[in-house]
Parts: structure tokens; C-alpha cells; sequence
């Protein structure tokens, strides 16, 4: 499947890593050992890059990328192309700019949109993860929850203590 993403990256004309670093206000990576701190990957970079540290794609050098910053999943040079794209994304929605008003939404839906947690969220509709949730301050932060082997749907239950 990543293979399939560079070739396609490389056909619309995503920047490579470093330049879209670069784009960032990033410090480009001089080294492949600058892209990673694994020394077998670095390795294996220079080797299918063939030395030239400006053609690493941006889809691998961001999976390369480490040190990762702590509770992370994905590189720091991804965050900060994420913020960007959600910022923007955010600015141009109408419903949070122009429309995010009493008027479109009413004095109890602002209420009730500026009080939603996602853990409230997940509870309206999931109201099954109560006791994986329970004392749960940040529920994007892994939950203690047990998988029930009978049940195929994939879907986890709260554990039983």
C-alpha cells in the first residue's frame, strides 16, 4: 500500500520530505541519520535513495522520522502539517466562522457544543464504554478495555474491574 501512496505523491507533485520541511520553517534534514536515530533504517534509506538525502519522499521520511515526540503516534513534521491543514480547514468552515453564532445554533447548542468533551461524545453514542470510561480525564489516552472472544463485531467491552 505505501507504494502506492508514493507513486501517487510523486504523480500529483507532493513535495519531498526536505522540502516541505523547508516549507515549514523546519531545519532540513542533512543526513539520514538527521531524518532518523535508527541506524539500520538510516542505512536503508541512504541505500534506496541512493545517498541523496533531498529525494527522500515525504510518506517515508515522516515514517522514518524520530525521535517521535512523547504520547505521539505519528512524526513531528506530520503534526505540524496536520495543524496547518485542520487550522485551515477550521478557518474556512463557515459553521465555525460566519454561522458560529446563537442565531444558526441557538444560546443551549453553543452551550452544548462549548461543554462536550470527547468522552461525552463517545458516551452518546457508545453508552456501553461507561465503565472503560469511568475516571477516564483525557479519552484520547488509552482506555483499560477487554476484547470478549465470542464476540466477533470487533468492538470492546469495559473490563470487569
Amino acid at each position: 500500500m505505501a507504494t502506492v501512496d508514493v507513486l501517487r505523491d510523486r504523480e500529483r507533485g507532493v513535495p519531498r520530505y526536505n522540502e516541505l520541511r523547508r516549507h515549514l520553517n523546519m531545519a532540513p534534514a542533512e543526513t539520514f541519520r538527521d531524518i532518523t536515530d535508527d541506524p539500520k533504517v538510516a542505512e536503508e534509506l541512504e541505500e534506496m535513495y541512493e545517498g541523496d538525502v533531498e529525494m527522500v519522499d515525504l510518506l517515508v521520511g515522516c515514517m522514518a522520522e524520530s525521535p517521535r515526540p512523547t504520547g505521539f503516534a505519528f512524526s513531528d513534521t506530520a503534526f505540524r502539517l496536520f495543524l496547518l491543514m485542520a487550522t485551515r480547514r477550521l478557518q474556512a468552515d463557515r459553521f465555525y466562522t460566519d454561522y458560529y453564532n446563537s442565531d444558526t445554533y441557538t444560546q443551549k447548542g453553543l452551550d452544548w457544543i462549548e461543554n462536550a468533551t470527547m468522552s461525552s461524545i463517545l458516551l452518546r453514542h457508545f453508552p456501553s464504554l461507561e465503565g472503560a470510561l469511568r475516571g477516564v480525564t483525557n479519552a484520547f489516552r488509552p482506555w483499560k478495555l477487554q476484547q470478549d472472544p465470542a464476540d466477533s463485531s470487533g468492538l470492546v467491552s469495559p473490563s470487569a474491574d
